[in-house]
Parts: C-alpha cells; structure tokens; sequence
C-alpha cells in the first residue's frame, strides 16, 4: 500500500522518538526557523518539527532543482527529507435544488523531498542577521583546551564519531545559551573517552547500536560525565533535559541490570577524570 504524506511525517516523528529524540526540544537554534533557502520562506506547522530532527546546524533547505539552479549539488549518498505543503484543488459542485454550479477549493496534502544546506556542495549559506549574544565560559573552555589527545573538533551536528575519532558539534553562537553548548560538548566528549587509544570502552569500541543494552549505559556514562564536567565547570547541566526520553530505555536497563547504575556512574567518573587529566589510583 503506498503511503500518504500523513504517513511518511508521522512514521519520521515516532522514529526519532523511539530513538530518544524529542523533536520540540533542541539546544541549537540554527540562526532561526527552517527556511527555504531561494524563497526565504519558513517552513510552518509540523515541518518545523521534521526539519528539526535532521540534526544539520543550518536552517536552510532547498530542493534538489533548487540546488541545481544556484549551481551547487547534492552530496553523494545523502538522503532527502520528506517536507508537506497544502495544496488546494478546486471543484465544480451542482446545487441539487437550483442546478447552479459553484467552485469548492478542497485541500490536498502533497509531499517532496528537501536538503539540508549542509547536504550540499558549491552552495554558500548566508550571513546570519540576528545573532544570539551569547558568550565563552571560561571555565569550561579551558576545560575542553585542556583535555589530553583531545579527538578533532569539527562543525556538524552533534555527534562522535568513533571510526574517525571526531567529535562534532554546532558552532557556539548557534546555541540558545553557552550551558548549552558546554553540556553538548562534554556529552560528545565524554563519548570519545571510550575510545581504543583511551579509556577503551566496550561499547564503544564495539560500537554499540540503539536499542543494545549497551547503547543505554553509554548514553547513561556521557549524560554523567556531562553533568561531572558541568559541575566543574560551575554551570547547570542542560543535556538530561533535553534527552529526557532516553530515561524510558534506561529504566527499562536498569530493571534489566541492577549493576548498570554503580558501574555507569563508576565510568562517567573515569571519564570526566580522563577528560580534566585526573588521576587517580585504583
């Protein structure tokens, strides 16, 4: 059966939800809602939220012709994401009584396919208008310069990268506040603490995917090292509540493993310690 756009939008939503993923709740701001890079118009409704779960730093979309006509490209092997627009069709009606005809204007949910500007190459993207004022915090900035064999830090949305070792992460000015950023940052870093050349961590190492056991714990080991640095680093920190939804798949863990809590909390301190170059006897 061939799927309608009400289909393909709600599947994408619950996807990323059962992937922990709360679409109306993100740290970055991408310089402002989605748009349509040649238009300039914001995308509306439910694709704000579709857009937003992509990830990708930049607010700017466009269609693959659309690309063509500012003389960039799509990137090999990346992948669209489904958008919907109201399209209104008009209908003769005959009044059964009288005879006279009327028009109806009946709306139609249509789906395409756009990209992020990130999924792009040969495309600039524009100077942001309206910046957030928001400055460094000192304290957690000497904690990221600090970190010994730190993995490179590239822009992108947030992630890391076990393969190639690289943490990345949306650019600074693009958070909604700097606790945001930091508590992003450290999340990702602690990630890259399980690392071979590191601390070694099997669920890293062996690359762990969603739904895993240990998938879970690890998630529960940056969110913890997060929070440790956080504390170092005299700010609040904002990750635990914007991924609240990965609390449903760590209890679901911790009935599972009894253990898995202590010995979370046991490694998230090895990495924090790791990552501020403590350390300490065992």
């Amino acid at each position: 059966m061939r799927k309608d756009a009400y289909d393909i939008v709600t599947e994408r939503i619950i996807e990323h939800l059962n992937q922990g993923v709360v679409p109306w709740q993100k740290g970055w701001i991408g310089g402002g809602r989605p748009c349509n890079l040649v238009t300039g118009k914001p995308y509306r409704g439910i694709n704000v939220f579709v857009l937003g779960l992509s990830g990708y730093s930049s607010r700017y979309w466009l269609t693959f012709n659309q690309a063509r006509k500012k003389g960039g490209s799509i990137g090999k092997g990346e992948k669209g994401t489904p958008v919907v627009f109201w399209k209104w069709l008009e209908k003769e009606v005959k009044d059964p009584e009288t005879g006279k005809k009327t028009t109806d204007r009946i709306p139609l949910l249509r789906c395409y396919t756009v990209f992020n500007l990130e999924q792009t190459r040969g495309i600039k993207e524009p100077e942001l208008a309206d910046k957030p004022q928001i400055s460094p915090i000192d304290a957690a900035q000497k904690i990221i310069r600090n970190m010994p064999r730190r993995p490179a830090m590239v822009p992108g949305r947030p992630a890391y990268d076990a393969g190639a070792d690289i943490v990345s992460l949306p650019a600074f000015e693009r958070f909604t506040c700097a606790e945001e950023f930091y508590s992003t940052a450290f999340h990702e870093l602690a990630h890259s603490t399980g690392h071979g050349s590191r601390l070694g961590r099997k669920e890293v190492v062996e690359a762990a995917f969603f739904g895993d056991p240990d998938y879970s714990k690890e998630e529960l080991v940056a969110e913890m090292a997060a929070a440790f640095l956080c504390n170092e680093a005299g700010i609040a920190p904002q990750t635990l509540a914007n991924n609240a939804a990965y609390i449903q798949h760590w209890l679901k863990a911790f009935n599972d493993d009894r253990k898995m809590l202590v010995c979370a909390a046991a490694a998230a301190q090895k990495a924090a310690d790791f990552i501020l170059n403590i350390r300490y006897e065992e």
